[in-house]
């Protein structure tokens, strides 16, 4: 843990900008490999696993960068590291737990909290960034 908390507020972006970024690529991976499973080139190929992973992967592809770019102006501002930390590890979590609950038909309780601990952060990292923009840095 002290390793957590001896981070600048740059690592800590980078960390879990770091794991999202792979957490992508292993849901990219997931696509792959049902479309090469079920001998689809292109698409979904009307293959209803590939279509889900698909989906899964779509999903985070669309709140991940959104993710990392607050992360990272949140940084540039100068916004302490714990800050970083607490908002990127909810989001990380948030992705994870929303891309299992997603895997499954049907709407459950991990497409719902994951979503909710994906748009959470994210409102607070908005409304953090538009706040400074206007009254400047943390530290002055």
């Amino acid at each position: 843990m002290d390793v957590l908390t001896a981070m600048t507020p740059a690592q800590a972006a980078a960390l879990w900008s770091g794991l999202m970024i792979i957490l992508l690529v292993v849901l990219g991976v997931r696509v792959a490999l049902a479309r090469r499973g079920n001998k689809v080139l292109l698409g979904d190929g009307g293959n209803e696993a590939v279509l889900l992973a698909s989906r899964v992967f779509g999903n985070a592809a669309e709140y991940i960068p959104v993710a990392i770019g607050a992360l990272l102006g949140l940084s540039l501002l100068g916004m302490p590291a714990y800050v970083l930390h607490v908002l990127g590890g909810l989001l990380f979590v948030g992705r994870i737990v929303h891309a299992a609950g997603l895997s499954t038909k049907g709407v459950t309780a991990g497409r719902l909290f994951g979503m909710a601990l994906t748009w959470l952060p994210l409102l607070a990292a908005g409304a953090m960034l538009v706040v400074h923009a206007f009254v400047g840095t943390p530290h002055g």
